[in-house]
């Protein structure tokens, strides 16, 4: 906590918070041969149902682009997804046959951790703390 104020500090809180969660989650994923991060990204573009520009992924992640497309090289790299140009300068993800296994492969192991976490809170309060997190969210996009 700092010296100066009554309240720990919001960021410092919110990503030891995230690297332990992160943890439990990249743990479960582990046997599928994939991060937290790369799960993430993998049901975003599956659930686009069809190529999504990255720039819009990037978007829906909270990720700056550049990140964005570190994330995906290796992702790419395993033949999960490939990357087209789009229209004008855009370019576009697509979930390809292997990289739809790899996320089904996956799924049991998300399913535990997250049975993990939410059922150490309970349903309600984390229905609570997605709410708040989901606003918080918010307020900081419109705060940059």
């Amino acid at each position: 906590m700092c010296m100066h104020q009554d309240t720990a500090c919001a960021c410092t809180t919110l990503r030891k918070t995230a690297r332990a969660v992160g943890r439990v989650y990249d743990e479960a994923l582990a046997e599928a041969g994939m991060t937290t991060a790369q799960f993430a990204v993998l049901r975003h573009v599956a659930r686009a149902g069809e190529p999504i520009p990255l720039s819009r992924l990037a978007e829906a992640l909270v990720m700056d682009r550049s990140s964005l497309y570190r994330a995906l090289a290796p992702i790419e790299a395993k033949g999960w997804i490939v990357t087209a140009a789009g229209q004008g300068k855009s370019r576009l993800a697509a979930l390809t046959p292997a990289g739809a296994a790899a996320l089904e492969g996956a799924v049991p192991g998300w399913e535990a951790a997250q049975k993990q976490i939410v059922g150490a809170m309970g349903k309600d309060m984390w229905v609570g703390l997605e709410f708040a997190l989901r606003a918080l969210t918010g307020l900081a996009l419109k705060a940059h």
